[in-house]
């Protein structure tokens, strides 16, 4: 009786030059900008610096203007999450199980922003905003962020509730259940993790959002990113643009780290159709 040996399976050479490059493109710049943000002096030709600190860390967080940003930008982003979670979700709900004249049109005219340039579309909106006081002002910023997230907000939740299973629900209608404990027990329990990554990225893309902020709220509102700019360009000291960088990243690793804990990585799969 002769075995057949079990085949190697072939390697994906090109899947592994591309996957090389890609690490190297995203890697490379956020070691250099750590690097930096610990760096004390890093003088040309050295490859590695030549002293190592938090010198930079203690004057960047002394700063009052550092805090202000942090916590309005904080407020910013729990404000518009909040806003287009109430706005969005009824919205998604109604685009996922109810059938209306205009439905879709409707549905594309809110992730219609986004289909065309960005800069454009704040261009014309500023226009507005400046006709009605708002430039400068906080709910300002809050409105030109909340465009920003119609597409998390309405794309993934309606794909959540497209993909609960109906069947369950009309078993427990079938058993006597009502509409809200059907929804609050069968369509919710489904839905739910996909829903909560639809939060978490709009919570982080309106964290990071620059354009908007600055186009609208300068000069009085300065969110992080906004003053990471502000450092960028009128500081010769690169340290303290790479010690705001730095500073931008925790939301993103607690984000990546409650979305690995919490969420589950197929709930994003599951929003974009996967």
């Amino acid at each position: 009786m002769t075995t057949i040996a079990p085949t190697r399976p072939r390697l994906d050479w090109t899947g592994i030059v591309f996957a090389a490059v890609l690490s190297i493109a995203i890697i490379f710049p956020l070691l250099v900008v750590g690097t930096w943000a610990f760096t004390e002096v890093w003088r040309y030709p050295n490859v590695i610096p030549q002293q190592f600190g938090f010198r930079f860390w203690g004057q960047t967080l002394g700063r009052p203007d550092v805090w202000a940003a942090l916590t309005l930008s904080l407020q910013l982003s729990t404000v518009v999450t909040l806003l287009s979670a109430a706005i969005c979700l009824p919205a998604a709900y109604a685009f996922a199980r109810l059938d209306f004249p205009g439905r879709s049109i409707l549905f594309f005219s809110f992730l219609a922003g986004h289909a065309f340039p960005k800069f454009g579309l704040l261009i014309a909106i500023a226009a507005i905003f400046l006709q009605l006081n708002l430039i400068g002002t906080f709910w300002g910023v809050v409105l030109i962020q909340l465009v920003g997230t119609l597409l998390f907000m309405i794309w993934i939740p309606v794909a959540a509730f497209q993909s609960v299973d109906r069947r369950m629900e009309e078993a427990a209608r079938d058993v006597g259940a009502g509409p809200f404990r059907v929804f609050w027990s069968v369509t919710l329990p489904q839905a739910g993790p996909t829903i909560a990554a639809a939060v978490l990225l709009s919570f982080v893309g309106t964290f990071y959002e620059t354009e908007g902020a600055w186009l609208i709220g300068a000069p009085g509102i300065r969110t992080m990113p906004v003053l990471m700019i502000s450092f960028i360009n009128n500081q010769m000291v690169i340290q303290f643009g790479a010690v705001l960088s730095v500073l931008l990243w925790v939301p993103s690793f607690i984000a990546l780290i409650f979305a690995r804990r919490v969420i589950g990585g197929g709930a994003f799969a599951r929003g974009f159709g996967g």
